[in-house]
């Protein structure tokens, strides 16, 4: 049994690595982040626009809830899949915020949204089943679905319909194999929002085809801007409850990404198998980010709207810098903190080094060579010729860093 597992090669031992590893990439928005870390340790100034991470400190009340919770003894394990606390929590907040009635059989609390993903994807999918997913997508989306030898069935959805993903392309996407069609509004990487018109048209399609699961990946659900009115899919579409899975969480909105606490609603069915296999991997998410995490839900929520419009004047103002840079344009965003311009006016020019761009990831890795500023190109969400830029970062650091982007994009030939 061993032999097949390790190879001796001289004194030393190379594990074999499953096929299922194999299958997936490391992060490319956490290899970007990780990268600009590693190069300011070098002492090079780098300004980081990589990271999906909101500057604002988590709220005093909330950390004063993971306090009480330490000082309390609240230290030991809990039920798997959440506290009943916590349960009754989201189950409050989905019927407050998105008239959602869910009941506590039909929610599972995870280690971080991508948790939640994994362990959905994890108890439906198998071999050569197929995933519908609109890219510009969220990194992780198909990486998961490889990791299950399932098939990711990407459809480009380009700037001209909003980055957004149409009826026709849906329905034209849909076969017998297809087992979920992923959703994320607000957007990650483009800020995209569907309106609630283009969600009931959506819907339409979807109610032809029970035999598809649908992921709604509501992460952004409270960084909207303008007059811009959030819906979640089962809110226009209540038919479709019973094979939605209503994915959420505490990171971006809350400023609680290293808290890591995800959370949905769904069938209970596919809650259970999920709880049933958290059981088996990590168990429940730590106790005392789930007593803060209740505290987030139920406590004072005025931060969100303030913070909401910090990032709103972020992104006009930076908006407005790259529009008027040579070779870049970009559209206006209707939420999250991120931006997706094109950089397809500079594909073909020569950096001060003498290299040529010829595709989005030359262009942001001369970027941060050249520049010092770290984004993502746009090629590992999905859609080539754009980079993400999040703007989740000081008023300070995007106004140097559109400096130093102006000052390259001047100096390309």
């Amino acid at each position: 049994m061993l032999i097949n597992q390790i190879t001796i090669i001289g004194e030393k031992t190379l594990v074999t690595l499953s096929k299922s590893i194999k299958r997936i990439k490391p992060s490319a928005t956490m290899a970007v982040t990780q990268k600009a870390r590693e190069l300011k340790a070098e002492g090079k100034d780098i300004i980081g626009l990589g990271a999906g991470e909101p500057d604002f400190d988590t709220p005093d009340n909330i950390k004063k809830a993971a306090i009480d919770a330490i000082k309390e003894g609240d230290t030991k394990y809990t039920a798997v899949d959440g506290t009943p606390a916590l349960k009754e929590a989201i189950q409050s907040k989905f019927k407050r915020e998105n008239n959602l009635d869910y009941g506590l059989n039909e929610i599972s609390v995870g280690t971080g949204g991508k948790q939640i993903i994994f362990n959905a994807m994890a108890v439906t999918l198998d071999s050569l089943d197929e995933v519908i997913i609109p890219a510009p997508y969220w990194v992780t989306y198909p990486d998961v679905v490889n990791y299950f030898d399932a098939k990711p069935i990407i459809i480009i959805c380009g700037e001209e319909t909003g980055f957004k993903i149409t009826p026709d392309q849906l329905e034209k996407a849909i076969n017998k194999s297809t087992k979920w069609f992923i959703l994320n509004s607000p957007s990650n990487p483009t800020g995209s929002c569907y309106t609630e018109d283009e969600l009931i048209a959506l819907s339409k399609v979807l109610e032809s085809h029970p035999h598809v699961n649908i992921m709604t990946d509501d992460l952004y659900e409270h960084l909207i801007y303008d007059d811009v009115q959030f819906h979640t899919l089962v809110s226009v579409a209540p038919f479709l409850k019973d094979r939605t899975l209503t994915l959420n969480g505490v990171s971006k909105a809350y400023a609680m990404t290293g808290w890591r606490i995800g959370y949905a609603g769904g069938n209970q069915d596919l809650i259970k198998a999920m709880g049933k296999l958290q059981s088996q991997s990590t168990s429940n998410p730590t106790s005392i980010s789930q007593a803060a995490a209740v505290e987030a839900l139920n406590g004072d929520n005025s931060f969100i709207a303030e913070r909401s419009q910090v990032f709103k004047k972020r992104r006009d103002n930076l908006i407005s810098e790259l529009n008027s840079m040579n070779g870049i344009s970009c559209r206006k965003p209707e939420g999250a903190f991120y931006v997706f311009p094109s950089c397809q006016g500079v594909i073909g020019k020569t950096d001060d080094s003498g290299k040529i761009i010829s595709n989005d990831q030359e262009f942001t890795t001369s970027l941060l060579e050249q520049a010092g500023v770290a984004v993502v190109q746009g090629s590992a969400f999905g859609l080539e010729g754009y980079f993400r830029i999040s703007y989740a970062t000081s008023d300070e650091n995007l106004e140097e860093a559109c400096s130093r982007m102006r000052v390259y994009l001047e100096n390309l030939k």
